[in-house]
């Protein structure tokens, strides 16, 4: 009878152990495309950990240096929610930073070979959204408004000639008729929010109000034309070009990492190839983002990958591929936003530096616990921003949200991640492992560009970014600490027999 419950038991875990590599494979698959797909096969992977602990009562998650600065962030944020200008507003958000749980359930799961696996899926399913994107734009978005009728109902939400609608109540549309079909199809009443391109930039206006006046008439849009846009910012098939972009950053790195590592111990192989290609593909899905601040970040992190892996010649040929890319970006910059984008004096810069300046005046008024998060959607106007934005940079909001010491808690768990991502690089470049080495390596330049783009992207906001942001921490965690119970294991098989733990630990 024991023999079979042992043999249940050890099924079970099996069972729930495998649900949850389903999970993390699902999670890698959908990370860079949706939140919503990324968060279910979370849940997923969550259930085989539960049910796992159950049979084996035991978590998996053993403990790291980690732990002190992530816990005291999330404390102090509780308590910044508690002390905030609008504690129900701000208690409310605190959901959204449970996303660091990915990381303990990440450790806890992950394995070196199953870490593998699921780095190179994500780069694939990173590259298949870069190749949508150039789809995407080869086919066009929306209808570009040609004419406006004076009774049109767009005129209210400051649509104008030359402006592109692309979708209406988050649908797609591809022409006049499409556009029509769908505020015919509102119920009366509803509030409709159109998206609009407009002077290079994605905006969504809200207010169009569906009447059944306005759904009796032929064309309720009261608008003419007949061309689709094919100069817009992708997003593969995210909602936004910025969470892209910064998924593509990270996907970049991981996938220049794997290319050197394998160049390094195996020369110029089928394997170097496929990543260096997927490392070009992904470092153009960044550029067709036209996300400037991105492109630096990514030239950042190469720069990085390859001062640390390459030779002369290596690092010769990265600069080079990393100055086609910028190139590239600039380009399509160039062509896709407002005429004064490159040089930084166009809408968006000014509003970011407008908004900059706003939130650096009020951080010192609540330095200890900060205004609390998503106060400033209800205070915006008073405290003297331009518009209702977050501050366009992680460590400004992030001490503007939850205080200084918030921000030197996430500038802890920054610094601590990048020293054992540098660590675990240097643990397993003589270890023959040559995919362990490349994500290792490549993680070095994912934290770099990371850090580089928060400084001016509030990344660590964004949701489907923090997802990536600490499963990636975990895997470094996982794949750093097996490299060194390997070496620590090596060492003592190669001690004397005679010689005990007491003698190599030194005075």
């Amino acid at each position: 009878m024991n023999t079979n419950n042992d043999s249940a038991k050890s099924g079970l875990a099996t069972l729930g152990h495998r649900l949850a590599i389903l999970g993390f494979l699902l999670f890698s698959i959908f990370a860079p495309h949706s939140i919503a797909g990324a968060e279910i096969a979370l849940a997923i992977a969550a259930v085989g950990w539960l049910l796992r602990i159950v049979v084996r009562k035991t978590t998996g998650i053993t403990r790291s240096r980690l732990d002190l600065p992530i816990w005291l962030l999330f404390l102090w944020t509780i308590a910044s929610a508690v002390f905030s200008e609008e504690p129900e507003i701000s208690v409310g958000k605190l959901q959204s930073t449970l996303v660091f749980l990915v990381f303990y359930l990440t450790q806890a799961i992950v394995r070196r070979r199953s870490a593998v696996v699921l780095v190179v899926v994500m780069i694939m399913s990173g590259l298949a959204g870069s190749l949508y994107s150039v789809v995407d734009l080869l086919r066009g978005r929306g209808v570009v408004v040609e004419s406006i009728a004076p009774t049109s109902p767009l005129r209210t939400l400051q649509i104008n000639p030359g402006d592109t609608v692309w979708r209406v109540a988050k649908v797609r549309v591809n022409s006049v008729s499409d556009l029509d079909r769908v505020i015919k199809g509102a119920q009366p009443g509803k509030l409709l929010v159109v998206s609009v391109i407009s002077r290079g930039e994605h905006v969504e206006r809200e207010g169009l109000q569906v009447t059944p006046e306005l759904r009796a008439l032929p064309s309720p849009s009261g608008i003419t034309g007949s061309q689709r846009n094919h100069r817009f910012r992708a997003s593969g098939w995210t909602s936004h070009y910025v969470t892209f972009a910064e998924i593509l950053q990270i996907l970049t790195q991981l996938a220049l990492g794997l290319a050197f590592a394998n160049f390094q111990n195996h020369g110029a192989n089928r394997r170097f190839q496929l990543a260096a290609a997927a490392a070009v593909i992904l470092g153009i899905g960044i550029s067709l983002t036209a996300m400037r601040t991105v492109l630096i970040a990514m030239a950042i992190g190469a720069a990085v990958v390859a001062i640390r892996a390459a030779g002369g010649r290596g690092r010769v040929l990265v600069t080079a591929a990393i100055v086609a890319v910028l190139a590239f970006g600039v380009l399509i910059v160039w062509q896709t936003r407002a005429s004064e984008a490159l040089r930084l004096n166009d809408d968006s810069s000014n509003l970011r530096i407008a908004v900059a300046k706003a939130g650096l005046e009020r951080i010192p008024r609540n330095p200890i616990f900060g205004h609390g998060m998503d106060s400033l959607n209800k205070h915006w106007q008073e405290w003297g921003f331009p518009a209702l934005l977050h501050l366009h940079s992680t460590p400004m909001q992030i001490a503007f949200d939850r205080g200084l010491p918030a921000l030197l808690f996430w500038l802890w768990i920054i610094f601590l991640f990048g020293r054992m991502a540098h660590r675990g690089e240097l643990l397993s470049r003589e270890s023959g492992d040559t995919n362990a080495h490349g994500i290792l390596l490549g993680a070095t330049g994912a934290i770099t560009g990371f850090f580089a783009s928060s400084l001016v992207n509030y990344n660590f906001g964004d949701g489907e970014v923090a997802l990536v942001f600490w499963w990636l921490m975990g895997v470094v965690l996982v794949m750093t600490r097996e490299r060194a119970s390997e070496r620590s294991a090596g060492v003592l098989a190669r001690l004397p027999p005679k010689v005990s733990l007491s003698n190599v630990r030194g005075p």
